[in-house]
This record gives structure tokens, C-alpha cells and sequence, in this order.
């Protein structure tokens, strides 16, 4: 299979400048991304929620349908841009318009996705050409879509009363995630106070937190829509290496929860962190502590233990990293491992397998990415220089990493 080149990652990041509620007074700016990425960590808790008890193939089948839609979904948002919701509805409801709209938007796609292989470009066409899916992934992502939409709807609705809008985006907003309410999880969504919403609504305040604070950069991405960005090209990298379904899905949420703890503790720069001998051994049980106490305990509360267990093994708690490469025994055990005996011994379902070196990769191409881009957008940063140089000076060294040709790539931004 031909490697992922630079025009689809820079369409990927693309949505970090993507405005949203642009005919809105705002708070702040909300970009597209952000939101990407809070509809997914919605659409874990529903998906990992909704697939209990299901037999391991299909519980996979349908967390890789999640994902594969989510990501089906943001490219699709990305070439239509600005079509607001009202008139899209309508498009949608008319066929011929829509298979038009979808066509097109194929056409572009289409030259930047095919690096990918035929079979994925043809779950793309099939995805998009039914309008209104009604398939259990597709009404999962679709409430998720609506609780993260209704999230930002509540961060302007008090600065925008004279809008007469705003009262029948909020009843439409009731309404359509009501009419999902038959999917486990969405009831709780709905319910202000209960540990589930809590949680959900916890994880859409990192948006709140710029990432390269100190750093002026265009556009000024957040941490979570940094988590989205790693999680697809996760997902993206790991259809490259032919990683098994489990490996794709595991990658694809470790690498979208990786920076979680950044939400109790910000983001501490690795200068910081090595600065003062055992003071990255004191964040790491500080953020093992919060986390307990502020995120895996509002999913026992809410009844879902098995949601606090796999958003910590994502996260890396038993072995101190998210970037650890690990894989779990038939015997429940779990063993660090590297990525040539995760290829040739572990690459199947039932090995439950994390690529951490590949989200290390994802997570420096993503800094990658942001410093590159606001570079080229004018904005002249010793910090953003630097950032560009220990990337690919790191890649340049061992340009071949975890099955990737990371060094060739990033040699596309020469």
C-alpha cells in the first residue's frame, strides 16, 4: 500500500482553522475539530457502552464502524464547509441533490485519500451514499454528534437572547437526541448531574486549554483537537501497517484519550518535567491520583467500571505511559512488547493490542503539523522552529519507526 503523504494530513489538520457558529456571538473561537473530537469520546462511552456482551468480533465490527464513520463524517465536513445545518437537512432530504453534493465531494476527497487503498475509498463511497443511516454505529455517532453540537449551543446561548434561532435550535437539539434515547447511555446524556453527562462534559473542557501557550501561532489549536488529530492518523497508520481490527480501534481511542490528564493538570512541558530530578515521577502519580478521583470514579458512579478499566489501560496507568506497546495474555495479563513481535506474533483480535510507539509518532507528527503550519501562516517563533527541527532531526536519524517511513514523510514538508 502507497504511505499517507502530506496533502492528507494537512487536509486532516485543515479543520483545526474550520470556524464554527460563525453567525454567532461567541465566547471564544470553536473550531471544528474540537468538536470532531468530542463527538468521538462521546461515541466511546455509547459504543464501549452498547457492546457489552457482544461476541468480540462483533463488538469490533461495530467500534471500527464508529470509528471509520466518525472519520467518514469529518472529511465530508471538511469539503463542504460552511453549509449550514438547516440547508444541508434539506439537501439531504432531496436524493438527487444529495448524491450531486456527495459526488462532488468524492471528486475532491478522493485524490488525498486513495494512498489509503481502494477498499477504504469504497467504504467512504458506501457510507456516503446512504443519507440517513440508520445502522447502530451511524445513531451512536449521530447522538454523539448532537450531545457535542448541544454542548457548544449551551457555551453561547447567553450571549446571543435577541436571537430568534436559538430557542428552536435548542428544542431540535432535545428532540433528536430524546429520539436516540433507546440507545443505551443517551438517557444519561440527557440527564444534567448524572455521572455519565458529567464525564462527557468534562472531557469538552479541554478545548478551554491552548496547547503551546506561551507560543503566538495561526491557528491556535487546543488540546482536544490535538487528541483528534493523533487519534486519525493513528487509525490511518495503522490501516498502512495492516494491524488487526482490535489494534485499529485500540489506536484510534488510545490516541484520542492520550492527553486527558492534561485536563486536571495542563500541559507540562517535557523541560519542565525533566528539570528536577523525581519530578516526573510526582506529576505521573499526581495525574494517577486526579484521574482516580476525577474521571474513572464519575464511570463507576455511573455504573460502568468496565469504561474506567479500558480508558486506563488506553492511557497507559499500569505501566506509567500511554506510549507504552503493549498487549494482553489470555490470561488477562498485560505485557509491554515492541512493534516487530506486535507484527509478526500479536496481530490478532484477540490480543487486545496498543501500538504505543505508533501514537508517540502520531503525537509528534501532530506538534509537527501545528508548528509547520503556523510557520507557513506568518507567524516567525524561535520556539516553532525549534519544534520543526528536533521533529525531524529525531525522524532523520531513524527515519524507519514502528513499521512507519515517518522520515520520508516529513520530508514531504521540506
Amino acid at each position: 500500500m502507497p504511505s499517507i503523504r502530506k496533502s492528507l494530513l494537512q487536509l486532516l489538520f485543515s479543520g483545526s482553522s474550520m470556524k464554527r457558529w460563525n453567525d454567532k456571538l461567541r465566547p471564544m473561537e470553536l473550531f471544528e475539530v474540537d468538536k470532531q473530537a468530542h463527538k468521538m469520546m462521546v461515541a466511546w462511552m455509547l459504543y464501549e457502552t452498547n457492546a457489552r456482551g457482544l461476541p468480540l468480533d462483533e463488538r469490533l465490527a461495530l467500534g471500527e464502524a464508529v470509528v471509520e464513520g466518525g472519520l467518514f463524517e469529518y472529511l465530508y465536513r471538511l469539503v463542504i464547509t460552511d453549509i449550514k445545518p438547516p440547508v444541508f437537512y434539506k439537501i439531504k432530504a432531496n436524493p438527487d441533490h444529495y448524491r450531486r453534493l456527495t459526488a462532488w465531494v468524492m471528486d475532491q476527497l478522493t485524490p488525498r485519500i486513495q494512498v489509503l487503498g481502494e477498499t477504504f475509498t469504497q467504504r467512504f463511497r458506501e457510507h456516503l451514499a446512504v443519507p440517513d443511516r440508520r445502522d447502530p454505529a451511524s445513531r451512536i455517532l449521530h447522538a454523539a454528534h448532537i450531545y457535542a453540537s448541544r454542548y457548544e449551543f449551551h457555551l453561547i446561548k447567553h450571549l446571543n437572547p435577541w436571537d430568534e434561532e436559538l430557542d428552536e435550535i435548542e428544542e431540535d437539539f432535545t428532540a433528536t437526541l430524546t429520539a436516540h434515547s433507546d440507545i443505551k447511555g443517551v438517557p444519561e446524556l440527557l440527564t444534567e448531574g448524572h455521572p455519565f453527562e458529567r464525564f462527557a462534559s468534562l472531557c469538552g473542557r479541554l478545548r478551554f486549554q491552548t496547547r503551546w501557550s506561551q507560543t503566538p501561532r495561526i491557528p491556535e489549536t487546543t488540546v482536544l483537537g490535538h487528541l483528534f488529530i493523533v487519534a486519525a492518523c493513528a487509525y490511518l497508520f495503522s490501516l498502512e501497517l495492516n494491524a488487526c481490527r482490535a489494534r485499529r480501534v485500540n489506536n484510534f481511542f488510545s490516541g484520542l484519550f492520550h492527553d486527558l490528564p492534561e485536563l486536571l493538570t495542563r500541559d507540562i512541558i517535557s523541560p519542565v518535567k525533566r528539570s528536577v530530578e523525581g519530578i516526573s515521577d510526582l506529576i505521573a502519580q499526581y495525574e494517577h491520583d486526579a484521574l482516580e478521583r476525577r474521571v474513572f470514579s464519575l464511570l463507576r458512579q455511573a455504573g460502568a467500571p468496565d469504561l474506567a478499566d479500558r480508558l486506563a489501560y488506553f492511557l497507559g496507568i499500569e505501566f506509567g505511559s500511554e506510549f507504552e506497546t503493549v498487549v494482553r495474555k489470555k490470561d488477562g495479563k498485560v505485557l509491554r512488547t515492541d512493534w516487530r513481535a506486535l507484527a509478526e506474533s500479536y496481530n490478532h483480535d484477540e490480543f487486545d493490542a496498543k501500538d504505543g510507539g505508533l501514537l508517540k509518532i502520531c503525537d509528534n507528527l501532530a506538534a509537527f503539523l501545528e508548528a509547520y503550519t503556523a510557520l507557513r501562516n506568518g507567524i516567525t517563533s524561535d520556539q516553532l522552529q525549534h519544534a520543526l527541527w528536533r521533529i525531524q532531526g529525531a525522524y532523520a536519524q531513524e527515519p524507519f519507526q514502528h513499521g512507519v517511513h515517518i522520515g520520508s514523510l516529513l520530508a514531504d514538508f521540506d
